[in-house]
């Protein structure tokens, strides 16, 4: 089925994302002309922190939670998958998702990957799967 469709085939190739999760993001996002940068693709998703403050001081509070709630569920479980070999492989990702593990927890890593994910997809939607970092393309 991935096969019919180039768009959710190219989102295979980034970490944490396989033939269940590139669909269903082709099937909600389409080509994500709708959102103007990554971090609005994130938000959308419910992956960004919430801010909040007053008096020019921003605080970070947990992720909003908003959105897909089942696309964001395939991204974190990509994630887990993605953390779960980190310790394993020697590329720049890895190496910050176990320096982010050892300082603030194993499960605001897989936030934090999951997040990176739904940038990369769209990079991969807007700029296509070639101007990927290496570092996040699957083997």
């Amino acid at each position: 089925m991935i096969e019919q469709y180039p768009v959710a085939k190219a989102l295979t190739c980034i970490k944490g994302i396989g033939p269940i999760t590139a669909p269903a993001l082709y099937a909600s996002i389409g080509k994500g002309v709708q959102f103007k940068n990554a971090r609005q693709l994130a938000a959308w998703l419910g992956l960004v922190p919430q801010q909040t403050g007053t008096g020019g001081r921003v605080r970070l509070g947990p992720i909003s939670k908003r959105g897909d709630t089942y696309l964001r569920m395939l991204l974190i479980h990509g994630a887990r998958v993605v953390m779960r070999w980190a310790n394993q492989l020697n590329d720049p990702l890895s190496h910050w998702a176990v320096q982010l593990a050892e300082r603030r927890g194993k499960h605001k890593a897989i936030v934090g990957i999951a997040n990176k994910t739904a940038r990369m997809v769209w990079v991969v939607l807007h700029k296509g799967p070639d101007s990927l970092p290496v570092h996040y393309r699957t083997a």
